[in-house]
């Protein structure tokens, strides 16, 4: 423990006599996003920079708050169990460098309903669209010209478009975006789509298109009200997982506190102080994983 401390205060000074007149932790964090930037997945940059296009990052305060109350929580709790401080800073910067895979679960979260609710408009809107031309193609270029789509969708149906001219049918139009957005509602209108296309079947469908717009309202409804619940428990179940990191307060209440660090004494209890630490920990980074992932679409 000694020696990642003195580490740690090696590596501080070191950076500090290199940059002097520039804030250390600004200087910590640019150089860690430019190691990142070079060997992070294209696929997470994206969802990363659409997040910030969309104004829903966080910003340097309120980064600064998360930071604080990482190192401060991993300070504390480890501080309870073990009282003792070169222990506690080492569970301090283990807590804080889980901060970046918590805001990557924050940023696939926001990505993934931003995504569903530009395919509701998507579909909604090339319904409407088609009920106007009465061409499944002349309702992409309406909806693509229409600016209610945003990217990666806008692009994505402009494909659409030019895969329909090229290929002369929709087929592999549709064929592309079924792959690319898995939704029931979508595969559900590009089939009625084909329908409609190959059997000429249009005042027959008129009633389906309808009906499936009210089928796309009842679902977004059913998501919002989702999304809703899932907030609440999830405020919930964090606070559920911080009481379980201070039951050790309750243990040294039942037992005195001298009892408890003779105990501490003993490498078995130790062992087991730890265990529950990090059986902890995992529970609630699996909760937060659950949460952010499954954000209940379809």
């Amino acid at each position: 423990m000694e020696i990642l401390l003195i580490a740690f205060i090696a590596t501080y000074v070191v950076v500090y006599r290199k940059n002097k007149g520039e804030n250390v932790y600004k200087y910590i964090v640019e150089q860690t996003t430019s190691i990142y930037e070079k060997y992070a997945p294209y696929s997470f940059k994206s969802v990363r920079d659409k997040v910030r296009e969309l104004g829903l990052d966080y910003s340097s305060r309120q980064y600064s708050i998360q930071l604080a109350l990482f190192a401060g929580g991993g300070f504390i709790v480890s501080y309870l169990y073990f009282y003792n401080i070169l222990v506690s800073i080492v569970y301090c910067f283990v807590a804080v460098a889980f901060i970046p895979y918590i805001a990557y679960l924050r940023y696939k979260r926001i990505y993934s309903e931003f995504i569903f609710e530009q395919i509701q408009v998507y579909t909604t809107n090339t319904i409407m669209e088609f009920a106007v031309t009465e061409s499944f193609v002349k309702a992409l270029e309406g909806v693509y010209a229409s600016g209610v789509l945003e990217d990666p969708v806008l692009s994505d149906v402009k494909h659409m478009i030019d895969l329909a001219y090229e290929n002369g049918s929709i087929d592999a139009s549709i064929d592309y975006m079924n792959s690319k957005y898995d939704y029931y509602m979508v595969k559900n209108m590009h089939q009625l789509f084909l329908q409609i296309t190959k059997e000429g079947t249009k005042d027959t469908a008129r009633e389906s298109l309808d009906n499936m717009l009210l089928d796309i309202d009842t679902l977004v409804e059913g998501v919002l009200k989702d999304r809703m619940d899932r907030s609440t428990f999830h405020k919930a179940f964090l606070q559920y997982g911080i009481l379980l990191y201070l039951l050790v307060m309750l243990v040294q209440y039942l037992l005195g506190v001298d009892t408890y660090l003779t105990l501490l004494d003993m490498t078995i209890v130790k062992v087991l102080l730890h265990s529950i630490i990090l059986i902890n920990s995992y529970f609630l980074i699996n909760g937060e994983k659950y949460y952010n992932e499954n954000v209940g679409a379809e």
